[in-house]
């Protein structure tokens, strides 16, 4: 007579070994043909003051005529306000699309008085994060909602060579509270080496001392052990941010050099080549936006300026719904006297 099996042997699951290949490391491949199909999108904001070369850098940076870099009537520059304008295009490359929104701040800084310039420029980027939010708080919401939030401003210092002027100060440190602000300094070919040099040291000094926070960040916590490509990343953010402001020059047009068309400035004392390290910071721009930083932006983005917006409408939202069930309600009456129902 056999003798019976245990009940741990029956129930005791069996260990299943994979001898061939599965193929679950595909899911990159997956998510990055879905996320080709879908496409992205990424919004930039220039601030500055008129003819600082706003329009030109955009056209420059991203190899198109995107936006009308024509100086503006002289009417036209007569503002009490300033006038928010947005183009977006759709750009491809290697069959990646790309939908870039320019948002430009046409008249900014340049009235006689200048006091709260800067609220449109604030108002403009908080309604697109509640727009988003309105969005996302529907209860039959969109599958994909188009994000129009801005992610990142490019704010253009003009080439004086001495210091950041208080409007600039003042500006800087309100929109780096709800937006990624990266400090450039525009038309830098009017400076010397050693004028841009100093310029640059002056800037960094008065970013520091007034705690203007400029993207990239760095959120260093001591007891955390960094991994190979952790320490790779920290480093690359802290060489951007040693060249923070950017010195660059901006061109649409195509000059010859030994032979070769390149983007650049002709001038009586030679030719300024955008794309060469040694005339301006420009190539690092373009790299830093493009190619190493525009995803990290636009997650920055969403984690940290636009979560602090929605936590904090959330936050007004729910006290003002208590503080409108208590109206209705009324006070509990139960165990006030006379003199305090009256006064409730």
């Amino acid at each position: 007579m056999a003798s019976p099996v245990p009940p741990s042997a029956v129930d005791a699951p069996k260990k299943v070994t994979l001898t061939g290949y599965v193929g679950f490391d595909t899911i990159t491949q997956q998510i990055e043909r879905k996320l080709l199909k879908r496409g992205f999108a990424f919004n930039v904001m220039v601030v500055g003051r008129s003819g600082m070369g706003k329009s030109t850098l955009v056209n420059t940076l991203f190899a198109a005529h995107l936006k009308d870099s024509n100086a503006p009537k002289r009417a036209d520059t007569f503002r009490q306000t300033v006038d928010i304008q947005s183009i977006s295009h759709v750009i491809e490359e290697n069959g990646v699309k790309l939908k870039l929104t320019i948002t430009d701040t046409p008249g900014y800084g340049d009235q006689v008085n200048n006091d709260n310039c800067w609220d449109p420029i604030i108002k403009y980027i908080k309604e697109q994060y509640s727009a988003y939010l309105r969005k996302e708080l529907t209860p039959a919401r969109e599958k994909r909602i188009p994000d129009t939030r801005i992610h990142a401003v490019l704010f253009f210092i003009a080439p004086t060579g001495h210091a950041l002027t208080p409007l600039d100060i003042t500006v800087m440190k309100k929109i780096s509270e709800v937006a990624n602000v990266i400090p450039v300094i525009a038309k830098a070919d009017s400076l010397t080496m050693e004028e841009r040099t100093a310029f640059k040291r002056r800037i960094k000094e008065e970013i520091e001392f007034h705690g203007i926070r400029c993207y990239p960040y760095i959120d260093i916590e001591e007891d955390v052990i960094l991994s190979d490509t952790d320490r790779v990343e920290r480093q690359t953010v802290q060489m951007i941010r040693d060249m923070i402001p950017f010195a660059i020059v901006g061109s649409e047009r195509n000059v010859v050099i030994d032979g070769k068309a390149v983007r650049g400035r002709r001038t009586r004392w030679g030719i300024i080549d955008v794309e060469n390290e040694s005339h301006c910071e420009f190539v690092h721009l373009r790299n830093f936006l493009t190619r190493s930083h525009l995803q990290d932006m636009i997650e920055t983005t969403a984690s940290v300026h636009y979560e602090a917006f929605r936590t904090k409408q959330l936050v007004a939202l729910k006290e003002s719904t208590s503080q409108m069930g208590s109206y209705r309600s009324g006070p509990d009456t139960s165990s006030m006297t006379a003199s305090q129902v009256s006064a409730a």
